[in-house]
This record gives C-alpha cells, sequence and structure tokens, in this order.
C-alpha cells in the first residue's frame, strides 16, 4: 500500500533520541529543557518568527495562541469549517463561539470575503487555515483584521514549508501554531509549535505551557500542561534539517501527478495561485458533478489497487452534531468539497514510478 502519509526517520532523529535518553534531561519544569530551547530557537529562525514556543500538541498550540490573544468567554472566533475539528474545539475551551464561515472553491482556505460578512461586535479572532499545505489568504484577513481590531492566529498545522508572497505562512498573523503529529511534512511523533512576533502572546504562552508559571511553584495564570520532551524536541531539531528536501520532493511530486492527470476532464486538480506556495501536505483533487456515494467508491477502488487515497474532510464541523448547537450555517462550497474532495499520496517517500502508478490507476477508474 503507497501510504497516504508516511514520516521520513533515519538514522540522525535515532541517534538524537538515543543521546537524549543518555543525558538523563528527558523534560524540564517549566518546559524549556536545552532541546527544546534549541528546537525552538531553530524553528523561529527557519519561519523567520522572533519567538517560537514548543508544546506537546498542535491543539496545545492553537488553544495557548487564543488564550494568549485574549479570547474569552461571550466571544466569537470566525474560522472554515473545512478543517480538522481541532481548529473549532479550542474556541469551545475558550468558551467562546465558533462562527463558520465559507471557503474558496479553488483552494480550499477560507474566503475573506465571507469572513469579512461575518464580523460582529462580538467578533475577537479568526482563525484561517492552511489546508492541504495551502496557504490561506492572509493579506486581505490581515486587513479586515487591522479594520476591527481583531487578532489572526493561523492554523499552519499542515504548512511546513509553505510560503505565502515571497515569506512564509505565519508572518501576516499574531500568531500561527503548527503541528507535528506523525503524517506531518516534518514530525515529532506528537508536537506542536506556536510562532509570534508578538511579545506578549510569547510570554502569556510560556506561562500557560507550564500551570501558569513564570518559574517553578508560582503561577500567575490559569495554565495546562503542554511540555514538549526533551526527546520530541531532539527528531524535530533533525526533522527540520531535511525539511526543505522533503517540501522539494513533495513539490516535484505534486507537479508530476499533475502532469499525469492534467487531461482528465471530470478531476478539478489542485492549484497554486500567484504569490501562493503549497508545501503539498496533500495532493487533494475534486470529483466534479459527482455524489459522496461515487466518490466513496473511487476511493475504495483505489486502496484495492494498493493506493491509500484518503478524504479529508468528509464531515465539515458545523455539521457535525456537538457543533450543531451553535447555530446553522449554510456552507454550499464547503458542503460540495466534503462530497467531492479526496487526496494522493505525494509525500517524500513516494518514488516517481509509483507517481506514474497513482496516475495511471485513477485515469483506468475514472
Amino acid at each position: 500500500m503507497i501510504q497516504i502519509n508516511a514520516p521520513q526517520i533515519g538514522k540522525e532523529e535515532i541517534d538524537a533520541a538515543v543521546k537524549v535518553m543518555k543525558s538523563g534531561v528527558l523534560t524540564n519544569g517549566v518546559g524549556a529543557g536545552p532541546m527544546v530551547a534549541d528546537f525552538e530557537k531553530a524553528f523561529a529562525k527557519y519561519v523567520k518568527a522572533k519567538y517560537a514556543v514548543a508544546v506537546n500538541t498542535g491543539t496545545a498550540a492553537l488553544h495557548s495562541a487564543l488564550v494568549a490573544a485574549g479570547v474569552k468567554a461571550g466571544d466569537e472566533v470566525i474560522l472554515p469549517s473545512f478543517t480538522f475539528v481541532a481548529t473549532a474545539e479550542v474556541v469551545v475551551w475558550c468558551r467562546a463561539k465558533p462562527v463558520f464561515v465559507d471557503i474558496d472553491p479553488a483552494t480550499y482556505t477560507v474566503s475573506p470575503r465571507t469572513v469579512e460578512k461575518a464580523v460582529t461586535k462580538k467578533t475577537k479572532a479568526i482563525i484561517p487555515v492552511d489546508l492541504y499545505g495551502m496557504p490561506a489568504d492572509l493579506k486581505p484577513l490581515r486587513e479586515i483584521a487591522d479594520e476591527h481590531g481583531l487578532k489572526i492566529v493561523e492554523d499552519a498545522a499542515q504548512a511546513h514549508g509553505a510560503t505565502y508572497m515571497g515569506k512564509p505562512v505565519g508572518v501576516f498573523a499574531d500568531a500561527a501554531c503548527w503541528s507535528f503529529y506523525g503524517s506531518k511534512n516534518m514530525t515529532t511523533g506528537e508536537g506542536g509549535m506556536l510562532t509570534t512576533n508578538d511579545d506578549r502572546i510569547a510570554e502569556l504562552s510560556r506561562y500557560i505551557r507550564s500551570h501558569g508559571e513564570k518559574q517553578k511553584y508560582t503561577s500567575l495564570m490559569l495554565g495546562h500542561n503542554y511540555h514538549m520532551p526533551e526527546i520530541e524536541a531532539a527528531i524535530g531539531r533533525e526533522q527540520l534539517k531535511k525539511l526543505p528536501k522533503f517540501v522539494k520532493k513533495r513539490r516535484e511530486n505534486a507537479k508530476r501527478l499533475t502532469k499525469k492527470l492534467e487531461n482528465a476532464a471530470n478531476l478539478q486538480l489542485p492549484v497554486e495561485p500567484t504569490g501562493f506556495r503549497c508545501s503539498w501536505y496533500l495532493y487533494t483533487v475534486q470529483l466534479r458533478n459527482a455524489k459522496a456515494d461515487k466518490r466513496d467508491k473511487l476511493v475504495d477502488q483505489l486502496k484495492k489497487n494498493g493506493i491509500g487515497a484518503f478524504v479529508c474532510y468528509m464531515n465539515p464541523i458545523h455539521m457535525m452534531q456537538y457543533y450543531r448547537k451553535f447555530g446553522a450555517h449554510r456552507l454550499p462550497v464547503t458542503e460540495k468539497a466534503s462530497k467531492q474532495v479526496f487526496s494522493l499520496p505525494v509525500h517524500p517517500g513516494v518514488k516517481p514510478e509509483q507517481i506514474d502508478f497513482i496516475g495511471d490507476t485513477v485515469l483506468r477508474l475514472l
């Protein structure tokens, strides 16, 4: 089976993890052991941010960023429904209301036009998602946020190595949040990172990850245990060194697959608008004019042929049972995409001949 994503772990990561175990320093009481501190410094440099705060998951990064940005009970946060549930989950954990808006039909990222229409006096923040590794259109979102005094917390969980207007994603946001889950473009197994240029957000995020403490046994605010272990940071440091090579290979695979599929009239292929550089976490196509059962049948047939095709996301958050209580939302582009999209493997472990096999199989089954 050609997996939809697969971690690319080498001897360097194994040696780094062993070195930490031999050192006996596995964690730190305030969440910043020597390997964590080194990983933060390197990651901040890579994404051109002033600060990086390592945590134990991408969800923890999102939650910390929202709390540090001042989101609280009674506030509203605007976000797409076409994303992983964690993006909305952290809003609810802040006791704020998620306000779901529609997406751009070409990029699947949040539509600035729908965001602007959703702003109210209660709106506190916007969470754009760099879905499938495609940067959200941050420039107009930044203008909306500045006009209304809002914070932008960018969900960059899938966008390691992506750029927007020539800069790493996250530069136009007040904070960006990254995941290092096992399927991501780089991994620590689990783990996350918050990056920001805002002194206050960085300071509060560090307190939040360690029980609200500035120093041991001195809590200044309500916090959590969001520490990243030293072993994870050591793995992450090695993965970061390899990330440019990983993204280059993903881009080569995506380009080759697009060439294979470009004449399939009933497929909408992914695009990169001018100024957007995708990191190709997932290569996602849309089966035009199809119902979900037809899409699902095709995905099942691809799996039977040894191709780990996958659907993200067949259940938009606003249609999930728990989240319906936050109001009825009609999101036609989101709902259409959820019935028609599916993703194909382009990760660095996929060889050129496998890309050709994937493309040929899709065309044959269509």
